[in-house]
């Protein structure tokens, strides 16, 4: 059985925070191909996703850049826009997050993570905050992190 996962991030295209998304794709890839599993990713910008990508998921990856201390004005309306289409039809997905830091990404991290628990949502992994310039080592974290959310939905512990 096929299963489903999105990834909804903000930010500049081409920009750092889409150089991580582009990488947590690439490990949810590799880790179904790994396990024999097919995945069906949607990956869209924070303004292009709504209430029935959110309903469609079996697991969530969210992206934001840090502006300002909080998360990205896209992401913020991605919550604004699906929160009460969704409410407690989502309770439980399973989900993680990555962010791109100016700062320490902390203020974008607990922005994130009150809204999330309204959703009440199942967190999967400590988020991956990136301060800078992504390198390899950020890459491979964020690689890691959409094998971590692709390979508990292939065996079901999500």
């Amino acid at each position: 059985m096929k299963k489903r996962l999105l990834i909804v991030y903000g930010g500049n295209v081409g920009g750092r925070t889409e150089r991580l998304r582009a990488a947590a794709t690439e490990g949810a890839l590799q880790a179904s191909a790994q396990l024999d599993t097919e995945i069906d990713i949607r990956a869209l910008r924070a303004l292009d996703a709504g209430p029935d990508d959110l309903l469609w998921a079996e697991g969530l990856l969210l992206g934001t850049p840090e502006h300002f201390g909080y998360m990205s004005g896209a992401l913020k309306d991605f919550f604004d826009r699906t929160f009460y289409p969704c409410e407690n039809r989502t309770t439980g997905l399973p989900w993680g997050l990555f962010i791109s830091a100016g700062n320490d990404g902390l203020g974008t991290r607990n922005g994130v993570d009150r809204i999330v628990a309204g959703y009440r949502w199942r967190s999967i992994a400590e988020p991956v905050i990136v301060v800078g310039e992504p390198d390899s080592a950020a890459l491979a974290r964020c690689r890691e992190l959409g094998a971590t959310l692709a390979a508990g939905l292939a065996a079901g512990v999500f």
